[in-house]
């Protein structure tokens, strides 16, 4: 039904913006951001700016609240002030209307009547929930207690063309309200306070720190070279110098340049960069306090984190001296008193019921790996093995503050080694309800020791480790100069702040988490921008295919797909794969590879299913015969055409060897980026599983694959620029691809679970 949205003139008759508004165009009355918009233009029609650029305020809602608190039912002031703010609700009665307005402080009500705001008056019709509005007048509270200012005047400051949402906070789609975080800052008060109180901690921690006679610095964001941490980077191009950096992943090594300059106590508060996974602790992009202590060592690093928490308990969350206890996601943490240390050995001891340490026998911590289903590598000494028993089963039993000491070198390799035994490591690591918060270290400042573990950095990028660090030349010199001892610590405010909020996720204390693109349709830019371009149809385009997000998510794959047809029967393929590979690991891949094309077509291209399965099962045909990387694919296109096959069959093959060869078809239908993306990474996965007790994918944890992953040495065969390459083609975090391959492996078992070991029951 078409309607004009227009004032009931009977009220506005004579009123210059009700008279625009009946002689609008016709709108939809059942579409409200066309009704909105069409009361914007009524409005700029009668000589009214909606978004003016003056505008005042003498004082805010909840001060109005304090300064009357006593003011009594029906009683009226002569105070006038200017308030404004956001209409949360709005409802006319006759000559009367109420209106809430929220301002950063709270809400108050505009009273408003007919008699006291003349010409003003018309404009209520025109508002709606989320206009941002000026109101002044004088302060009264209503017959009924409620606390109002009684505006004499009105002023629109900003036409809200969307409307708010009715019960943002019940949804279940977080990932909307981390999109839209105006939106979900707008209906939820709380998430607003999380916000403040971030605001807060960071600067209780500036004021701890330089009270504590620390000097707050800036290092640069982009480095030359990659250090302070083994992590992924990403890369930047400097145009004037036109060379690669890297955005920075840790503000180690800049920072203790400092030491070595004189500046005894240091820190610096800023955002990291680093190119990993997102999940419910870690995002891309983070913030984290370093700092470093000339004379001192790890006690004063414990010294320094005590003071710091129990502090932002007391001032933040309002706990009592000696009494700092907060709840964290339904649990209790008790920060009071001094905080225990406890070696990395000692914990792993007492979760599995008997003493380990460095010197138990490796065999035997193997044994104890496997009775807990513990995956370990030949090439893991005693440390590489407690670390995991440890990581894996004792971590996460720890609730209130506790001091994690003595890692091994194993897994420490940048850090100083202990006099009385140097198999052990001067560092601790801050752990509280199951997650680190602190890593601490007795600083390494022999200029030789350090340039040695360089030097085994760089030979472990040789290797194809792009975690490791590079060979800083100047960080050796000025290490060469001296550096005296000295005590480091890197805190990860983020996570800080989710334990002081009470907040489970990382997304859920970042203002603007990092999030895949948005789907932007042409329609969706047209409704935008339609009423300043007219309906130019070439400009929309042009500006559509501007839009970032637009022309990263198309909603590939998920529309209408045409019908493909191989030219062969499932049962001619398998001949086929048979024929030309008699190695039984070729055909077990091939297997696999369809049943995970099959899972997936299942989901992207449902019509299809038949074509894809034989994509996957014959995507290696020719491997065992041509083992050649220009030729792979190339001679499979020629065997096909052999057999008869359509030629759509060897297309989308060849594509997932199109990084190589690259005269060969690119990845373009979403299956064909599903292909690429599922080969090598399942080569991993299978690697991963035969390293498990079981030797199956269907007990394997996230986790577990995760770590395998990041280990360049395991599986090195496995190309994990490949597969973040397949991350990228179906734009997903690296994280999303691991999880969704690794579900659709179990789903397909016992296809591609070739690794799996008899049961007892089934042995026998």
């Amino acid at each position: 039904m078409l309607a004009r949205a227009r004032l009931r003139q009977e009220e506005h008759r004579g009123n210059p913006v009700s008279d625009e508004l009946a002689s609008a165009p016709e709108v939809d009355i059942n579409d409200e951001r066309a009704v909105r918009r069409a009361k914007r233009q009524a409005l700029i029609d009668a000589g009214i700016n909606p978004y003016p650029t003056r505008s005042e305020v003498s004082a805010h809602a909840a001060e109005l609240e304090r300064r009357y608190a006593s003011l009594g039912d029906g009683a009226a002031t002569e105070d006038e002030f200017t308030v404004a703010g956001r209409v949360r609700a709005l409802r006319k009665q006759g000559k009367v209307c109420f209106i809430v307005l929220e301002d950063v402080s709270g809400q108050i009500q505009l009273f408003c009547r007919v008699n006291d705001l003349g010409d003003a008056w018309g404009l209520l019709g025109q508002l709606d929930r989320g206009d941002i509005i000026q109101a002044t007048g004088v302060v009264l509270r209503t017959r009924r207690g409620q606390l109002s200012v009684c505006p004499s005047d009105v002023r629109l400051l900003s036409k809200s063309l969307r409307p708010l949402p009715e019960k943002f906070h019940g949804l279940t789609d977080r990932e909307v309200r981390y999109r839209q975080r105006y939106v979900d800052l707008i209906m939820n008060p709380d998430v607003r306070e999380t916000f403040r109180k971030r605001s807060r901690i960071i600067s209780l921690i500036r004021r701890y720190m330089e009270d504590d006679g620390y000097l707050e610095v800036e290092t640069p964001m982009m480095h030359a070279i990659l250090g302070g941490a083994n992590a992924r980077p990403f890369v930047t191009h400097f145009n004037a110098l036109d060379r690669d950096f890297y955005l920075r992943i840790a503000t180690e090594l800049p920072l203790k340049r400092l030491i070595v300059g004189g500046m005894e106590r240091v820190f610096e508060i800023g955002r990291q960069f680093r190119n990993e996974g997102m999940d419910l602790t870690h995002n891309p992009e983070f913030t984290s306090m370093e700092a470093y202590c000339a004379y001192s060592d790890l006690d004063g690093m414990k010294r320094l984190t005590e003071g710091l928490f129990k502090t932002i308990a007391r001032e933040v969350c309002g706990c009592a001296e000696g009494h700092e206890v907060i709840t964290y996601q339904g649990q209790a943490v008790d920060m009071s008193g001094s905080w225990p240390s406890r070696s990395l050995s000692q914990i792993a001891s007492e979760v599995v019921g008997e003493k380990l340490d460095m010197d138990t026998p490796v065999e035997r911590l193997r044994q104890v790996c496997d009775d807990h289903r513990i995956e370990w590598q030949d090439n893991w000494g005693a440390g590489k093995l407690l670390f995991e028993l440890y990581d894996e089963l004792g971590e996460g039993t720890i609730v209130n503050p506790t001091f994690v000491c003595d890692y091994p070198e194993e897994v420490s390799p940048l850090s100083k080694r202990k006099d009385e035994d140097p198999r052990l490591t001067d560092r601790f690591e801050l752990v509280i309800c199951g997650h680190e918060y602190a890593n601490a270290f007795s600083e390494l400042n022999d200029p030789i020791d350090q340039a040695g573990r360089f030097a085994e950095q760089v030979t472990a990028k040789g290797f194809g480790d792009d975690e490791a660090m590079g060979y800083d030349y100047d960080y050796v010199r000025a290490l060469e100069y001296g550096m005296p001892p000295a005590g480091g610590i890197g805190y990860g405010i983020d996570r800080m702040i989710m334990l002081f909020c009470d907040q489970p996720a990382i997304r859920d204390v970042l203002l603007f988490p990092q999030m895949k693109p948005e789907t932007i349709s042409r329609a969706d830019i047209e409704a935008q921008v339609g009423g300043a371009l007219g309906h130019d149809a070439a400009r929309i385009d042009t500006i559509a295919a501007d839009s970032v997000a637009g022309a990263s998510g198309s909603a590939e794959g998920k529309g209408t797909m045409a019908r493909l047809e191989s030219g062969l029967s499932r049962e001619q393929a398998l001949d086929l794969l048979k024929k030309y590979n008699e190695d039984e690991f070729h055909i077990q891949h091939g297997k696999t590879l369809e049943g995970l094309m099959r899972h997936f077509a299942e989901q992207y291209d449902p019509e299809n299913v038949e074509f894809w399965g034989q994509v996957g099962l014959l995507h290696d045909l020719d491997w065992e015969k041509w083992d050649d990387n220009q030729l792979h694919t190339v001679k499979t296109a020629e065997l096909l055409a052999e057999a008869g096959a359509d030629p759509a069959l060897a297309k989308a093959i060849q594509t997932h060897n199109s990084d190589v060869n690259l005269d060969l078809p690119k990845p373009e239908l979403k299956m064909e980026k599903v292909l690429f993306a599922v080969d090598e990474l399942s080569g991993l996965i299978q690697a991963a599983a035969r390293m498990r007790p079981s030797g199956s994918v269907t007990d394997m944890p996230l986790k577990s694959l995760k770590k395998k992953f990041k280990d360049k040495r395991f599986a090195a065969g496995c190309d994990r620029n490949v597969i973040r390459m397949g991350a990228e083609l179906n734009g997903m975090e690296l994280d999303e691809l691991l999880e969704a391959v690794l579900g659709a492996m179990k789903a397909i078992a016992p296809v591609g679970d070739y690794n799996a070991k008899p049961t007892d029951a089934a042995a026998e």
